[in-house]
């Protein structure tokens, strides 16, 4: 089926659908051809496809608002994060030195990157409005590597459907689809506002993810997993796995 009459069937589908029923339709239109979020089971389901199809069709290449340097705020909320373990504190006595950010999974060329390794890929700073799903939200330049060249140097392997990123935070974990890892704008962030990324904002390195609220830009990432399934991905609390804005 061409991507024009996929587009049709959904949009159709999604403009036709009312009450629990029409959602319920519109979902497994979307199941059949593949635009499904991970999370599809369970009586949210059926809402949670139809949000993830619509943005997936209609905002695939779209890009996050970008704003003028004078719109950045004056005072950027961190908000709360575990205490350090002793190791990130061992990590961030040496500078982050030894720190690394490790990735495999389904990829060609397996790597552990130090910080050096990963300023040395084109780099590229972005003014964007992080927004959390609590309600307070600022804008900051955020300047990193984009991760598709990242994920280019590695070599992804083409049954690749997500890339999970997980923290140096108690375990946390979150993951995106690939349409998301390989938009211009997601990027391994390592500096903000002209500098060093703070460790209270994520330092030494973070997902940024401008297209999702700000739970999936996860803080002090340290392994990157490329996988066709994320089914056994470590917790990432209690919100939905697609936040799309």
């Amino acid at each position: 089926m061409s991507q024009l009459s996929r587009r049709k069937l959904i949009t159709t589908t999604l403009g036709a659908a009312a009450g629990v029923s029409g959602i319920a339709v519109a979902a497994r239109s979307a199941r059949r051809i593949g635009l499904t979020p991970p999370e599809w089971h369970g009586i949210y389901g059926p809402g949670d496809t139809m949000t993830y199809a619509a943005q997936r069709l209609l905002t695939r290449h779209s890009m996050a608002r970008e704003f003028s340097r004078d719109r950045i705020s004056k005072a950027p909320f961190a908000n709360r994060t575990s205490p350090p373990t002793e190791e990130f504190k061992r990590l961030q006595a040496g500078g982050f030195a030894d720190w690394r950010l490790v990735i495999g999974g389904m990829v060609a060329r397996p790597v552990s990157l130090s910080l050096a390794d990963i300023r040395s890929y084109p780099s590229r700073n972005q003014i964007t409005h992080l927004a959390c799903e609590e309600g307070w939200s600022y804008v900051a330049e955020w300047i990193g590597a984009p991760l598709f060249h990242v994920l280019d140097a590695v070599g992804v392997l083409p049954q690749a459907k997500y890339v999970v990123y997980q923290s140096m935070e108690n375990g946390w974990a979150d993951s995106i689809d690939m349409a998301d890892a390989l938009h211009p704008q997601t990027f391994l962030a390592y500096g903000m506002n002209g500098g060093e990324l703070p460790v209270g904002f994520g330092g030494p390195l973070r997902m940024r993810v401008p297209r999702q609220l700000g739970y999936k830009s996860v803080k002090f990432i340290n392994r990157l997993t490329v996988t066709d399934s994320i089914k056994d991905l470590p917790p990432g609390g209690e919100y939905s796995w697609y936040a799309g804005i």
